[in-house]
C-alpha cells in the first residue's frame, strides 16, 4: 500500500492506493490525514498500518487517480537524519573531494556507520516544491536515497529522499560537515510513504536519478539497493542507540548515484529521482 497526503481546502486528505484503486481514508477518520497519525493510530490498536488502512478502505470513498499528481509531503517527520558512505562510489566521491581523503576509507570499512542529523520540519519539502542550493557554496549536487520511515523507532514504511550537498563546503573540512548539509530546503521526501510490507526486501529496489537544465539531460542513472555495504536494520539500530529518537522519524540510507566531479546544480534544475515500489520524486532547484 502507498500512501499520499493531498491538499484539500485549508487542509490535508491522506489517501491510499492499493494498485487498484485510490482510497480517501480521512474520509473515514477526519482525524487521520497524514502517515504519521495512520502510523499512531495502528500502534494503539496493535495492527500494521495496512491492517488499519484496509480497515478503513471498505468505507472510503475513491479518488480519482489524477489527484496523486498533486501529492504534498507524505508526512511531516520530527526529524530526518541520514547515514553517509554506504555504497562504495560514495566513499570514493567523498574521498575525491575532501583534503583528508583517509578519514571517509575509515568510514565505509568501520564497524560504526557514519549517522548525522539532516533536516527539521521547517527545512523539509515535498514533491514539486524547490530544494535548496546555497549561495556559498560552488559545487552542489542531490543525493538521490531510499528513507526508511520509522514510528517510535520501528520500521512502518518507506519513501524517496533527496539528501541536497554541498560538496565544496563539506570537502574544504569535515566539520563543516553540518553547514554541508543542515540549510534551509536541504532535505525533500515523497511521494508517499509506501508501507514496510509492500516494499518487501529494502535491498532489492532499482533506483534512479535525472537531472535535466533547459529541457536537456545532464545526468541520468540507475543503480541497485542491493549495492548499499549496510542493512537498513542495522542503520535503524545505530540510530536508536543511545539516542531519543522521535516519535515520527526519517533515516536516510545513502546514494550510490554520483554525478561527475565537473558537476554542479544551479537554480531553475529539475531532479527527478524513481524508486521501485513507492514512485517519483520531483524537485527544481533553488539558490538559498
Amino acid at each position: 500500500m502507498r500512501y499520499h497526503r493531498l491538499p484539500s481546502g485549508d487542509g490535508y486528505r491522506l489517501v491510499a492506493d492499493d494498485g487498484d484503486a485510490v482510497y480517501d481514508l480521512t474520509a473515514v477518520k477526519p482525524r487521520l490525514d497524514t502517515f504519521a497519525d495512520l502510523a499512531a493510530a495502528a500502534n494503539v490498536a496493535d495492527e500494521s498500518v495496512d491492517e488499519l488502512g484496509e480497515s478503513l478502505m471498505a468505507d472510503a470513498p475513491s479518488v480519482e487517480r489524477e489527484a496523486l499528481r498533486d501529492s504534498a509531503l507524505p508526512m511531516v517527520p520530527d526529524e530526518v537524519w541520514a547515514a553517509g558512505v554506504t555504497y562504495e562510489i560514495s566513499e570514493e566521491a567523498r574521498e575525491a573531494e575532501s583534503g583528508m581523503p583517509e578519514m571517509y576509507l575509515d568510514v565505509y570499512e568501520a564497524e560504526r556507520p557514519e549517522i548525522f542529523f539532516k533536516a527539521t520540519p521547517s527545512r523539509t519539502v515535498g514533491p514539486d516544491e524547490p530544494v535548496g542550493i546555497r549561495a556559498d557554496s560552488a559545487w552542489d549536487v542531490p543525493e538521490p536515497e531510499l528513507g526508511i520511515v520509522l514510528y517510535d523507532g520501528e520500521i512502518v514504511g518507506y519513501t524517496i529522499g533527496n539528501d541536497m550537498s554541498s560538496r565544496s563546503i563539506e570537502g574544504e573540512n569535515p566539520l563543516y560537515l553540518p553547514q554541508a548539509k543542515v540549510y534551509d530546503k536541504c532535505c525533500s521526501i515523497g511521494p508517499c510513504v509506501a508501507s514496510a510490507n509492500s516494499v518487501g526486501n529494502p535491498h532489492e529496489l532499482t533506483m534512479t536519478m535525472e537531472i535535466s537544465r533547459d529541457g536537456e539531460t545532464l545526468y541520468d542513472g540507475e543503480t541497485s539497493t542491493g549495492k548499499m555495504d549496510r542493512s537498513c536494520e542495522e542503520l535503524v539500530e545505530c540510530w536508536r542507540d543511545h539516542n531519543a529518537v522521535p516519535g515520527n522519524g526519517v533515516l536516510l540510507t545513502g546514494t550510490s548515484l554520483v554525478p561527475d566531479d565537473g558537476f554542479t546544480l544551479q537554480p531553475d534544475d529539475e531532479v527527478r529521482i524513481a524508486i521501485d515500489g513507492i514512485g517519483e520524486l520531483v524537485n527544481t532547484v533553488v539558490e538559498v
